[in-house]
């Protein structure tokens, strides 16, 4: 399980380009910033208060005032910047982040995003989803491809939604794939799986790319 979700993090860092302001939501997300191509400069955000945001501590080196909005414990890089909620969330509904990479329960063919409430469940809340999914100007879904073998990628939604047609491309263990018009493109596939093993895993109707690649890694 972590060398797959280790997959998709390492696959979502290679989407941003030098000089990025990018926010990475809780969960796995959060592992996006271990793998930062060492050759671009990119700002992460995390929404309980700043930008410079870097990869988890060396273990025993944990600093217990720097963790991210999951609560888990972060670095800084120099140039970091601390500030409050009021700042923090001006800055996601101002339109200034390049990218969100958020988790999911579900997402639809069409982008609409389900990630923050089981009905019936206890949860934390929504959290800055909302704002993130609509001031981001690209969002990333970062997820497990199933739940327990059912379905997290559907035709609908059957969760409450974040919000609709919010999402642009969803990388997961198996693939990346990228919502458009017409509905879901696969445009790269792991080696590890096979087209039938995608769309098997698949609750709605997938388009191959003409120029379906290999999913990178490295």
């Amino acid at each position: 399980m972590a060398d797959l979700k280790e997959r998709i993090a390492r696959r979502c860092a290679k989407e941003f380009k030098d000089g990025d302001f990018v926010n990475l939501g809780i969960g796995l997300p959060t592992m996006v910033a271990n793998y930062i191509p060492s050759d671009i400069s990119v700002t992460l955000h995390s929404e309980n208060g700043f930008a410079g945001l870097g990869g988890a501590p060396e273990p025993g080196k944990e600093d217990v005032d720097i963790t991210n909005a999951g609560g888990g414990y972060v670095t800084a890089i120099d140039r970091v910047n601390f500030f409050d909620s009021a700042t923090s969330f001006g800055l996601v509904r101002g339109g200034h982040l390049a990218t969100t990479v958020l988790g999911a329960m579900q997402v639809a063919e069409n982008g609409d995003l389900a990630n923050w409430i089981v009905p019936g469940q206890k949860v934390a809340g929504m959290g800055g989803a909302m704002d993130l999914v609509v001031g981001a100007r690209r969002c990333i879904v970062a997820m497990l491809h199933t739940q327990k073998g059912s379905h997290k990628i559907l035709e609908k939604c059957t969760l409450p939604l974040t919000a609709p047609t919010c999402v642009d491309l969803i990388v997961t263990e198996m693939g990346v794939m990228e919502v458009t018009p017409e509905g879901l493109v696969v445009k790269e596939l792991h080696p590890d799986y096979t087209k039938e093993d995608i769309q098997a895993a698949t609750g709605c109707k997938l388009i191959f790319s003409p120029d379906l690649k290999p999913m990178e890694e490295a």
